[in-house]
């Protein structure tokens, strides 16, 4: 009950942001102009931007059903499709994105996964994420940084933000794996600063759960030494996921009847968004995402289809995949509550 309570709350959040948003964006805007536009891009762009968020969902199944078979686990395709939308949806609806793996974990116990081994993959899927995101940083600070100066004007804080932070998280989860002594130091003493500021109040059992929590990662240590070669697979297919979700506004973009600026550069501009906007505590980035999206695009959409291709590619890319996502999280939840009928029908 407590979940659910706090699901619906997430929810409420996430309808109060999106109303809010677009309301500050879409005040004083000719609503009827922005539709038309709409209506009058190409379907086949249209078609090409829903199959690629697709792919970019089912992108991590694949990933998840590799790892599975790497550890010589049965698993099937279509329960890791499940699992992913499952995680984008609750990732989604919850600040920096941290209900999506807990909720993975909580319907793969329910089909029989073993916790330690999902814990794992959706590790070294989170792992792969995020070094995917500083690697395209890089790429951006060190060979186009004309892109930066050119397009980014004053969002340019959110990318150095979104760049140091991520790089923080890959390297503290590479402390946590290969340093467990520095990294259970690091943790024990960050945890009484935040006491004594009083942020935290004291608990017997919080050292005891963050020193268990820390174990499981450098469970990963052996698997990271032993499995070279998957790691990098999994990096490669992880990039290439990214791509396919950026790709979309390149697709908004064609779909408009516009060209001139490369499909490279637009797919660099809607990563340093995601950049921007991954470790704020917002759900989904919402409000952030939009606003980051009409500053940066508008000298290439220009200001009349700016805000037409900001709900085009977010509508695609998050709010209509939000809503499959949904779809599929409450069949899968439905099946979970059957089962336990039936489980306790039977004893």
């Amino acid at each position: 009950m407590h979940s659910k309570k706090k699901n619906l709350i997430h929810i409420g959040v996430l309808l109060l942001l999106v109303v809010l948003t677009f309301y500050l964006l879409f005040r004083d805007k000719d609503l009827g102009n922005v539709i038309a536009s709409i209506r009058g891009t190409n379907p086949v762009y249209i078609i090409l931007s829903f199959l690629l968020v697709i792919v970019f969902v089912c992108c991590e199944s694949v990933i998840i059903h590799y790892m599975m078979r790497s550890l010589k686990k049965k698993s099937r395709l279509l329960s890791c499709i499940k699992y992913s939308f499952i995680g984008f949806f609750f990732s989604c609806i919850t600040p920096s994105a941290s209900g999506g793996q807990p909720a993975q974990l909580y319907y793969m116990k329910k089909d029989g996964w073993d916790l330690s081994v999902s814990t794992l993959i959706l590790m070294i899927v989170t792992v792969g994420y995020k070094f995917v995101l500083v690697f395209i940083g890089a790429v951006i600070l060190l060979f186009h940084h004309s892109l930066i100066s050119d397009y980014l004007g004053n969002t340019v804080f959110f990318f150095y933000l979104g760049i140091f932070l991520n790089a923080v998280c890959v390297l503290g989860i590479v402390i946590l794996i290969f340093e467990p002594n520095l990294a259970r130091k690091i943790a024990m003493w960050g945890l009484r600063v935040l006491q004594k500021l009083h942020l935290l109040k004291p608990k017997p059992d919080r050292e005891t759960r963050l020193l268990e929590s820390m174990e499981r990662y450098h469970a990963a240590a052996s698997y990271f030494r032993t499995h070279t070669i998957v790691i990098w697979n999994v990096f490669l297919l992880s990039l290439f996921q990214r791509v396919c979700l950026f790709f979309v506004t390149y697709l908004v973009y064609r779909a408009f009847g516009l060209h001139g600026v490369s499909p490279y550069h637009i797919v660099l501009l809607q990563a340093a968004i995601s950049i921007g906007v991954d470790m704020l505590p917002l759900p989904g980035g919402i409000g952030a995402s939009e606003s980051l999206f009409t500053i940066i695009f508008k000298p290439i959409f220009g200001a009349s289809l700016v805000l037409s291709g900001m709900l085009l590619s977010r509508g695609i890319s998050y709010y209509g995949l939000l809503l499959i996502s949904a779809v599929i999280t409450i069949a899968a939840h439905l099946h979970v509550l059957r089962m336990d009928r039936s489980s306790a029908a039977d004893r």
